[in-house]
Protein backbone atom coordinates (compact mmCIF):
# COMPACT_ATOMS: atom_id res chain seq x y z
CA UNK A 1 0.00 0.00 0.00
CA UNK A 2 1.14 3.58 -0.55
CA UNK A 3 1.09 6.49 1.85
CA UNK A 4 0.48 9.99 0.51
CA UNK A 5 -0.27 11.88 3.68
CA UNK A 6 -2.32 15.06 3.77
CA UNK A 7 -2.03 17.40 0.82
CA UNK A 8 -3.30 20.93 1.42
CA UNK A 9 -2.01 22.82 -1.63
CA UNK A 10 -4.38 22.62 -4.65
CA UNK A 11 -3.03 21.48 -8.02
CA UNK A 12 -4.89 24.09 -10.10
CA UNK A 13 -6.77 27.38 -9.80
CA UNK A 14 -10.51 27.35 -9.24
CA UNK A 15 -12.93 30.26 -9.09
CA UNK A 16 -13.92 29.20 -5.59
CA UNK A 17 -10.44 30.31 -4.46
CA UNK A 18 -11.02 33.95 -5.44
CA UNK A 19 -12.41 34.87 -2.02
CA UNK A 20 -9.27 33.55 -0.39
CA UNK A 21 -7.00 35.51 -2.75
CA UNK A 22 -8.90 38.71 -2.00
CA UNK A 23 -7.84 38.33 1.63
CA UNK A 24 -4.43 36.71 1.24
CA UNK A 25 -2.93 38.95 -1.45
CA UNK A 26 -3.26 42.19 0.59
CA UNK A 27 -1.91 40.38 3.66
CA UNK A 28 1.01 39.01 1.63
CA UNK A 29 1.84 42.49 0.36
CA UNK A 30 1.89 43.81 3.91
CA UNK A 31 4.13 40.95 5.07
CA UNK A 32 6.61 41.44 2.23
CA UNK A 33 7.13 45.12 3.09
CA UNK A 34 9.79 44.45 5.79
CA UNK A 35 11.76 42.34 3.29
CA UNK A 36 11.65 45.11 0.70
CA UNK A 37 12.70 47.63 3.35
CA UNK A 38 15.80 45.59 4.23
CA UNK A 39 16.89 45.68 0.58
CA UNK A 40 16.07 49.36 0.17
CA UNK A 41 17.77 50.34 3.44
CA UNK A 42 21.02 48.60 2.46
CA UNK A 43 21.08 50.48 -0.86
CA UNK A 44 20.52 53.94 0.60
CA UNK A 45 23.36 56.48 0.49
CA UNK A 46 24.45 58.02 3.78
CA UNK A 47 22.31 61.15 3.50
CA UNK A 48 19.14 59.07 2.97
CA UNK A 49 19.85 56.79 5.93
CA UNK A 50 19.34 59.71 8.33
CA UNK A 51 16.69 61.53 6.35
CA UNK A 52 13.62 62.64 8.33
CA UNK A 53 10.93 61.64 7.85
CA UNK A 54 12.50 58.37 6.67
CA UNK A 55 11.67 57.11 3.20
CA UNK A 56 10.72 53.51 2.52
CA UNK A 57 12.64 53.36 -0.76
CA UNK A 58 16.08 54.52 -1.88
CA UNK A 59 15.88 57.55 -4.16
CA UNK A 60 19.51 57.18 -5.26
CA UNK A 61 20.42 53.51 -4.71
CA UNK A 62 24.12 52.80 -4.31
CA UNK A 63 26.44 49.90 -3.48
CA UNK A 64 28.78 52.09 -1.43
CA UNK A 65 27.61 50.47 1.81
CA UNK A 66 28.75 47.06 0.59
CA UNK A 67 32.03 48.46 -0.73
CA UNK A 68 32.75 50.08 2.64
CA UNK A 69 31.76 46.88 4.45
CA UNK A 70 34.13 44.68 2.47
CA UNK A 71 36.87 47.29 2.79
CA UNK A 72 36.43 47.25 6.56
CA UNK A 73 36.46 43.45 6.77
CA UNK A 74 39.55 43.15 4.59
CA UNK A 75 41.40 45.53 6.92
CA UNK A 76 40.73 43.38 9.99
CA UNK A 77 43.20 40.84 11.37
CA UNK A 78 40.99 37.88 10.49
CA UNK A 79 39.87 37.72 6.84
CA UNK A 80 36.17 37.88 6.02
CA UNK A 81 36.41 34.49 4.32
CA UNK A 82 37.39 32.86 7.63
CA UNK A 83 34.22 34.05 9.38
CA UNK A 84 32.16 32.97 6.38
CA UNK A 85 33.79 29.53 6.33
CA UNK A 86 33.13 29.07 10.06
CA UNK A 87 29.46 29.98 9.64
CA UNK A 88 28.97 27.69 6.64
CA UNK A 89 30.67 24.75 8.36
CA UNK A 90 28.82 25.21 11.66
CA UNK A 91 25.48 25.65 9.90
CA UNK A 92 25.93 22.64 7.60
CA UNK A 93 27.06 20.29 10.37
CA UNK A 94 24.39 21.65 12.70
CA UNK A 95 21.56 21.11 10.21
CA UNK A 96 22.63 17.54 9.41
CA UNK A 97 23.08 16.63 13.09
CA UNK A 98 19.79 18.26 14.09
CA UNK A 99 17.81 16.51 11.36
CA UNK A 100 19.34 13.14 12.28
CA UNK A 101 18.77 13.54 16.02
CA UNK A 102 15.20 14.85 15.73
CA UNK A 103 14.17 12.26 13.13
CA UNK A 104 15.57 9.20 14.87
CA UNK A 105 14.31 10.42 18.27
CA UNK A 106 10.89 11.19 16.81
CA UNK A 107 10.75 7.71 15.28
CA UNK A 108 11.61 6.12 18.63
CA UNK A 109 9.04 8.20 20.55
CA UNK A 110 6.34 7.59 17.97
CA UNK A 111 6.69 3.96 16.86
CA UNK A 112 8.95 2.06 19.28
CA UNK A 113 7.97 0.69 22.67
CA UNK A 114 10.31 1.21 25.63
CA UNK A 115 10.25 2.33 29.24
CA UNK A 116 10.03 6.06 30.03
CA UNK A 117 8.74 6.79 26.53
CA UNK A 118 5.90 9.03 27.70
CA UNK A 119 7.93 10.85 30.41
CA UNK A 120 10.66 11.65 27.86
CA UNK A 121 8.15 13.16 25.46
CA UNK A 122 6.60 15.21 28.26
CA UNK A 123 10.06 16.50 29.20
CA UNK A 124 10.50 17.59 25.59
CA UNK A 125 7.16 19.41 25.74
CA UNK A 126 8.20 21.12 28.96
CA UNK A 127 11.42 22.24 27.27
CA UNK A 128 9.32 24.20 24.78
CA UNK A 129 8.50 26.66 27.57
CA UNK A 130 12.13 27.69 28.19
CA UNK A 131 13.52 30.69 26.34
CA UNK A 132 17.21 30.54 25.31
CA UNK A 133 18.22 33.09 27.96
CA UNK A 134 16.97 30.77 30.71
CA UNK A 135 19.42 28.00 29.77
CA UNK A 136 22.59 30.03 29.17
CA UNK A 137 24.16 29.01 32.49
CA UNK A 138 23.39 25.26 32.10
CA UNK A 139 24.73 25.44 28.56
CA UNK A 140 27.92 27.11 29.70
CA UNK A 141 28.43 24.53 32.47
CA UNK A 142 27.89 21.72 29.94
CA UNK A 143 30.40 23.21 27.49
CA UNK A 144 32.97 23.86 30.22
CA UNK A 145 32.56 20.37 31.72
CA UNK A 146 32.97 18.60 28.38
CA UNK A 147 36.10 20.63 27.64
CA UNK A 148 35.05 21.92 24.23
CA UNK A 149 35.23 25.61 25.09
CA UNK A 150 36.87 27.63 22.34
CA UNK A 151 36.36 24.90 19.73
CA UNK A 152 34.03 24.62 16.75
CA UNK A 153 32.00 22.05 18.68
CA UNK A 154 31.01 24.80 21.11
CA UNK A 155 28.97 26.36 18.30
CA UNK A 156 27.10 23.15 17.55
CA UNK A 157 26.56 21.13 20.73
CA UNK A 158 24.47 23.69 22.71
CA UNK A 159 21.99 24.05 19.84
CA UNK A 160 21.42 20.37 19.07
CA UNK A 161 18.68 20.15 21.69
CA UNK A 162 15.76 21.14 19.47
CA UNK A 163 12.41 20.55 21.24
CA UNK A 164 10.31 22.23 18.55
CA UNK A 165 11.84 20.09 15.81
CA UNK A 166 11.41 16.88 17.79
CA UNK A 167 7.76 17.72 18.49
CA UNK A 168 7.01 18.41 14.82
CA UNK A 169 8.75 15.28 13.57
CA UNK A 170 7.15 13.05 16.19
CA UNK A 171 3.66 14.35 15.36
CA UNK A 172 4.36 13.83 11.66
CA UNK A 173 5.55 10.25 12.16
CA UNK A 174 2.40 9.51 14.18
CA UNK A 175 0.47 9.76 10.89
CA UNK A 176 2.53 7.04 9.19
CA UNK A 177 0.43 3.84 9.09
CA UNK A 178 1.73 1.12 11.37
CA UNK A 179 1.05 -1.40 8.59
CA UNK A 180 3.93 0.00 6.55
CA UNK A 181 6.37 -0.63 9.37
CA UNK A 182 5.03 -4.10 10.04
CA UNK A 183 5.31 -5.02 6.36
CA UNK A 184 8.93 -3.89 6.33
CA UNK A 185 9.71 -5.92 9.44
CA UNK A 186 8.09 -8.99 7.90
CA UNK A 187 10.57 -8.59 5.04
CA UNK A 188 13.39 -8.79 7.57
CA UNK A 189 14.11 -5.09 8.09
CA UNK A 190 15.57 -4.01 11.42
CA UNK A 191 14.34 -0.95 13.34
CA UNK A 192 17.15 1.17 11.88
CA UNK A 193 16.42 -0.07 8.34
CA UNK A 194 12.75 0.79 8.84
CA UNK A 195 13.79 4.26 9.98
CA UNK A 196 16.18 4.74 7.06
CA UNK A 197 14.17 3.21 4.21
CA UNK A 198 10.56 3.77 5.26
CA UNK A 199 10.31 6.63 7.73
CA UNK A 200 12.85 9.05 6.21
CA UNK A 201 11.26 9.11 2.69
CA UNK A 202 7.82 9.72 4.21
CA UNK A 203 8.77 12.57 6.54
CA UNK A 204 10.74 14.74 4.11
CA UNK A 205 8.29 17.65 4.57
CA UNK A 206 8.88 17.58 8.33
CA UNK A 207 12.64 17.36 7.84
CA UNK A 208 12.50 20.36 5.50
CA UNK A 209 10.78 22.36 8.23
CA UNK A 210 13.33 21.28 10.81
CA UNK A 211 16.05 22.21 8.33
CA UNK A 212 14.66 25.74 7.97
CA UNK A 213 14.42 26.23 11.72
CA UNK A 214 17.88 24.76 12.30
CA UNK A 215 19.38 26.92 9.55
CA UNK A 216 18.00 30.08 11.15
CA UNK A 217 19.22 28.96 14.57
CA UNK A 218 22.80 28.16 13.55
CA UNK A 219 23.31 30.85 10.90
CA UNK A 220 22.04 33.74 13.04
CA UNK A 221 23.53 32.56 16.33
CA UNK A 222 25.73 35.09 18.12
CA UNK A 223 25.56 33.66 21.64
CA UNK A 224 28.05 30.82 21.20
CA UNK A 225 30.74 33.05 19.70
CA UNK A 226 30.43 35.61 22.47
CA UNK A 227 30.17 33.20 25.44
CA UNK A 228 31.85 29.92 24.55
CA UNK A 229 34.56 31.01 22.08
CA UNK A 230 37.42 33.42 22.75
CA UNK A 231 39.58 32.81 19.68
CA UNK A 232 38.68 35.28 16.94
CA UNK A 233 39.53 32.77 14.20
CA UNK A 234 36.84 30.38 15.50
CA UNK A 235 34.01 32.89 15.62
CA UNK A 236 31.21 33.10 13.08
CA UNK A 237 30.09 35.67 10.54
CA UNK A 238 26.97 36.55 12.53
CA UNK A 239 29.08 37.54 15.53
CA UNK A 240 31.54 39.55 13.46
CA UNK A 241 28.86 41.50 11.59
CA UNK A 242 26.92 42.14 14.81
CA UNK A 243 30.00 43.59 16.51
CA UNK A 244 30.76 45.62 13.40
CA UNK A 245 27.26 47.09 13.45
CA UNK A 246 27.29 47.65 17.23
CA UNK A 247 30.69 49.33 17.35
CA UNK A 248 30.26 51.40 14.20
CA UNK A 249 29.89 55.17 14.40
CA UNK A 250 27.19 57.21 12.70
CA UNK A 251 29.21 56.98 9.50
CA UNK A 252 29.19 53.19 9.81
CA UNK A 253 25.43 52.77 9.80
CA UNK A 254 25.52 52.12 6.07
CA UNK A 255 27.82 49.15 6.70
CA UNK A 256 25.43 47.95 9.40
CA UNK A 257 22.53 48.04 6.91
CA UNK A 258 24.58 46.12 4.34
CA UNK A 259 25.60 43.56 6.97
CA UNK A 260 21.97 43.05 7.97
CA UNK A 261 21.05 42.30 4.37
CA UNK A 262 23.96 39.85 3.97
CA UNK A 263 22.84 37.94 7.07
CA UNK A 264 19.21 37.94 5.96
CA UNK A 265 19.70 36.77 2.34
CA UNK A 266 20.77 33.15 3.10
CA UNK A 267 17.70 32.75 5.34
CA UNK A 268 15.44 33.98 2.55
CA UNK A 269 17.04 31.82 -0.14
CA UNK A 270 16.99 28.68 2.01
CA UNK A 271 13.34 29.24 2.93
CA UNK A 272 12.30 29.78 -0.70
CA UNK A 273 13.97 26.51 -1.70
CA UNK A 274 12.17 24.35 0.87
CA UNK A 275 9.06 26.41 1.73
CA UNK A 276 6.70 24.16 -0.24
CA UNK A 277 7.26 21.46 2.37
CA UNK A 278 6.47 23.62 5.39
CA UNK A 279 2.68 23.77 5.11
CA UNK A 280 2.35 20.00 4.74
CA UNK A 281 4.32 19.58 7.97
CA UNK A 282 2.05 21.94 9.90
CA UNK A 283 -1.03 20.10 8.62
CA UNK A 284 0.32 16.72 9.75
CA UNK A 285 1.39 18.05 13.15
CA UNK A 286 -2.15 19.19 13.92
CA UNK A 287 -3.91 15.97 12.85
CA UNK A 288 -5.00 13.57 15.57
Amino acid sequence: MSYRGTKINPDRFDKSQVKFYLILIPLALIMVLPILFIFAHALKPMNELFEWPPKFYAKNPTLDNFVNLFRETSASGIPFSRYLFNSIMVTAVGIIATIFITSISGYALSKLKFKLKEPLFKINQMALMFVPVAVIIPRYLTIATTGITNTMFAHILPLLAFPVGLFLVKQFIDQVPQELLEAAKLDGASDFQVYLRVIIPLIKPALATVGILAFQTFWNNVETSSIFVTSESKRTLAFYLSTLATNSTVAGQGMAAAAALLMFLPNLVFFIIVQSKVMDTMAHSGIK
